[in-house]
């Protein structure tokens, strides 16, 4: 195999409002996490049934300042990204695993009730700068609580 690939994409929204930290070095990361939800019938009891993941998102610098400024619980993102697995030993020195989405595109596609003026209706892109309508767009005009994919 010549090469391979490391991309997720994630429409979810916030579960509660991100924890932002200052590195040393003076980098800024932005930590929350997402749930994204399927619905499907259940073909014993014909009942809807939801199921809910929960996924980690990591940003990183420009990217982080853009969620600090405006990213609240509840708010709906796009994700792009790739997954990283990392350890770490807890206080009992066990040895612990986690896999994150490292973003490096985020879409904002609904704003907290507070971030409501004109000034805030623009998507932002990975340096944090206004970006141009992303291809999700058709997704949420179209959206009836069912994703196309």
């Amino acid at each position: 195999m010549a090469g391979s690939v490391n991309k997720v994409i994630l429409i979810g929204n916030l579960g509660k409002d991100p924890e932002v930290r200052y590195l040393e070095n003076g980098s800024r990361v932005a930590n929350f996490s997402i749930a994204t939800s399927e619905l499907y019938t259940d073909k014993n009891t014909q009942q809807k049934v939801e199921n809910t993941d929960w996924h980690d998102i990591v940003v990183w610098r420009g990217l982080a300042e853009v969620v600090e400024k405006y990213l609240k619980k509840g708010c709906k993102v796009y994700i792009e990204g790739k997954l990283k697995k990392r350890s770490w030993q807890d206080k009992e020195g066990v040895t612990r695993y986690t896999t994150e989405v490292i973003a490096d595109e985020l879409t904002i596609l609904t704003w907290p009730e507070k971030a409501s003026d004109s000034t805030q209706k623009h998507p932002y892109d990975s340096t944090g700068t206004p970006s141009a309508p992303s291809k999700v767009d058709s997704i949420i005009k179209n959206d009836n609580n069912d994703l196309p994919f």
